[in-house]
């Protein structure tokens, strides 16, 4: 994925979390954005300390299983199968998100 004209992006990351030491709760707020959806790298890491303070600050969060990574396939499951259910909102494939935002 590529930064595109009209996206914006969130700075001073230190840690795990997208939104720790970040503005992106800022950024999201200052342009009405209510939800986020989640993929990316390290599925049982980054992606879930993103989740939890998302939802945390009240943002409506879906996860997408298909679309995120981690060192092993046990990471992966535990993070899909036990934790994404637990914290998110939604926990979807990249089709079935696809299929509700067309």
């Amino acid at each position: 994925m590529q930064i595109q004209p009209g996206d914006f992006e969130a700075r001073q990351h230190w840690q795990s979390s997208g939104f720790a030491n970040t503005d992106l709760d800022f950024l999201l707020k200052q342009n009405g954005l209510d939800h986020v959806v989640l993929a990316g790298m390290r599925a049982n890491t980054c992606i879930e300390s993103t989740a939890r303070y998302a939802v945390e600050l009240g943002y409506h969060t879906t996860m997408l299983t298909d679309a995120v990574g981690a060192f092993n396939m046990r990471e992966m499951e535990a993070a899909v199968e036990i934790d994404y259910p637990v914290i998110s909102h939604n926990v979807l494939s990249t089709d079935e998100f696809i299929e509700l935002i067309e």
